[in-house]
């Protein structure tokens, strides 16, 4: 008589801890959430230093452009959730096509801040501009952190499309399935965590003015 403890299945290869991967996934989660934490302190700190100058340079962004981006990234929340349900209830084809939307969000997130960076270089406002360093000490500090941190978020958005893609092809090759989709899982869990900053990236950029 033998038995199996939940989570790890059978067989001579084939060992799954689901808890262990559950539980790394969030501590990984809770380190992310530190070194932005630390930016959003820095951001607070510079701008109650400095309220005029970041009242200023916030007029400068494209209150449209992030409430567009906005959008895009919560209805990229709703269709990697629902991926979840759906490869839970073996419809294979629907978690494939809303997987694959997803990654096709990110990218129009991505398309969207492209251009939206392009302006400001086009108009002489990034790090080092001559233009920029004209400007009061408030003002190239807050574009300072305009572009690290949404710098920081882009890279983090690429990093979640990579895992995106990983676990599409996973699906596809049934390595993620009904019984085994705690990648599945560990991936919608950090792409709601890209989402949740840029929630808070959003209203100190573009809403506070």
């Amino acid at each position: 008589m033998s038995s199996t403890s939940p989570g790890v299945a059978a067989g001579p290869h084939a060992h799954r801890d689901d808890v262990g991967s559950r539980l790394g996934m969030w501590l990984f989660l809770f380190t992310e959430l530190i070194l932005f934490g630390g930016m959003f302190i820095v951001y607070a700190v510079y701008r109650f230093t400095h309220p005029e100058a970041f009242h200023l340079a916030a007029a400068e962004l494209d209150t449209f452009v992030g409430t567009v981006n906005t959008i895009i990234l919560l209805t990229s929340s709703l269709t990697v959730a629902m991926s979840i349900t759906a490869i839970q209830e073996g419809r294979k084809t629907f978690a494939l096509t809303l997987v694959g939307m997803t990654i096709l969000l990110a990218l129009a997130f991505l398309v969207n801040k492209y251009f939206e960076w392009g302006h400001k270089f086009d108009v002489g406002i990034y790090p080092g501009a001559p233009e920029l360093l004209a400007q009061p000490q408030g003002v190239i500090l807050y574009f300072g952190l305009y572009f690290v941190m949404t710098g920081l978020h882009a890279l983090h958005v690429i990093i979640g499309m990579g895992v995106l893609i990983y676990d599409f092809e996973a699906i596809r090759r049934g390595t993620i399935n009904a019984t085994s989709f705690v990648r599945l899982e560990s991936g919608a869990l950090y792409w709601h965590l890209v989402d949740i900053i840029w929630i808070f990236l959003f209203p100190l950029f573009y809403l506070l003015h």
